[in-house]
């Protein structure tokens, strides 16, 4: 169980090689399926702008239909757009009691908008603007699954490091234990000391056991946030070291995150969004002008007897009631873009606060790192003084494993503060929106 941290990162399949933060990022960038889900939005939203701009288009459409019928009018319209009417078409007992007829008609259509009042226009910036949502949608969670990496890839290391210190735990435990079976094989204590140390070893053998089933789960934490299969193995790279980072600035991280965080471009294009469509509602009042062309042929049979025609024509619409729905639709949009401009301000301010949080925590977790390697160094020494003693006599056994335990949670506490302070500094990258595979923090 007493191996090196590389080999207790190695999976149970055939290692992967060497993954440092960095490359884990990079790789996550690649394989996660979230990325692959936005992606796929992004897509769609391009697509949707190609939508919009169709309008600017003419449409061209093609029919083709067949109709027999007897109905006077019918017999008539169709003698005639099939140029097969004649003179004894005219007489009164074929116009009022025809005999049946077949069409087979053939319609193109073309249909042009020359003036919509700019809902062609809105319409393809209300794509656009949604097309921009989705990608700081997609950008933020990038951010996130690299977020997700660090902690994931940290907690695996902290896994490990947490196993060697129960290791060690356990092997100055069991030099206690020779030493306490010694000191009693001199007369010098008795069967007490040697209990107390031997329940002393099962409890470092639990700790031990139980963090070896957390370096376990770490490792298939960490292949979930790269989005490779639970089993793959990894020999991580990046140790968990201190991070050394240069004065930041709350004023400045805080005009980061309002600047940049894709949740803050987010909620600033949802209001030109809204702004958008409230313009798009009060264009509905006004008129449209159409352009119509057909062309028609009419045949008695499928491919002969018949005639053509065509038809050009230019539409004015006007929408001058329409049961108050515009209306409503214009004041609606209105209440839109009014809580868009609420949700600017909220954000911002959750932002900043965000910022806040993550610089404090940082900060906290830099001051918690020259503490706890102070008193790592303190509980060692104290140790060592307290094994002395106890092997000439003058100390006992409790005294042996306070110390031991001190000695383990000063580790412990120490492992765990630069965990902290390399989160932190993830995090706070994150809330001013600085995240990214080249940040400084991933090194």
């Amino acid at each position: 169980m007493r191996k090196s941290l590389l080999l207790l990162l190695a999976g149970p399949l055939l290692a992967q090689g060497p993954l440092s933060l960095r490359e884990a990022v990079r790789l996550a960038l690649q394989q996660n399926k979230a990325i692959a889900a936005t992606n796929a939005g992004m897509g769609a939203a391009a697509a949707h702008i190609d939508e919009a701009r169709a309008g600017r288009l003419p449409k061209l459409n093609y029919s083709e239909s067949f109709a027999r019928s007897d109905n006077p009018v019918f017999v008539f319209s169709s003698l005639l757009t099939q140029h097969q009417f004649g003179p004894e078409n005219f007489n009164i007992g074929p116009l009022n009691r025809p005999d049946s007829l077949n069409n087979f008609q053939s319609l193109l259509t073309v249909d042009q908008s020359l003036y919509d009042a700019g809902q062609t226009r809105n319409a393809v910036k209300s794509a656009s603007l949604s097309r921009q949502i989705t990608g700081e949608e997609q950008r933020l969670t990038e951010m996130q699954v690299m977020a997700g990496v660090v902690k994931a890839y940290y907690g695996a290391v902290l896994a490990a490091e947490s196993l060697k210190t129960a290791e060690q735990a356990m092997i100055s435990a069991e030099a206690d234990l020779k030493r306490a079976e010694s000191v009693r094989a001199a007369g010098m204590s008795t069967d007490v000391d040697v209990l107390s140390i031997r329940v002393h070893l099962a409890a470092v053998t639990e700790r031990q056991i139980q963090r070896a089933a957390d370096l376990d789960v770490a490792k298939s934490a960490l292949n979930d946030a790269l989005g490779l299969p639970l089993d793959t193995g990894h020999v991580l790279t990046t140790s968990l070291s201190p991070i050394d980072l240069p004065e930041l600035k709350l004023a400045s991280l805080e005009k980061d995150a309002s600047a940049t965080r894709p949740e803050a471009r987010q909620v600033h294009l949802a209001a030109d969004l809204a702004k958008t469509q409230a313009d798009s509602a009060r264009s509905t009042l006004l008129p449209q002008v159409t352009f119509h062309a057909a062309f028609e042929a009419d045949r008695q049979q499928f491919i002969k007897k018949g005639g053509a025609n065509w038809l050009a024509s230019i539409g004015l619409r006007w929408n001058l009631f329409n049961g108050m729905a515009d209306e409503a639709r214009i004041e609606e949009s209105g209440h839109w873009l009014e809580r868009a401009h609420d949700d600017e301000q909220r954000v911002d301010s959750a932002l900043r606060l965000e910022v806040r949080r993550a610089w404090a925590d940082l900060r906290a977790a830099q001051q918690r790192i020259e503490v706890a390697k102070a008193a790592v160094a303190e509980a060692a020494e104290s140790l060592r003084i307290t094994q002395n003693r106890y092997e000439s006599g003058m100390s006992n056994v409790t005294d042996l494993l306070r110390n031991e335990t001190a000695v383990l949670e000063s580790r412990t506490r120490y492992l765990a503060a630069v965990h902290d302070q390399r989160i932190a500094a993830t995090m706070l990258d994150l809330a001013a929106g600085r995240l990214s595979p080249d940040s400084e923090v991933l090194k």
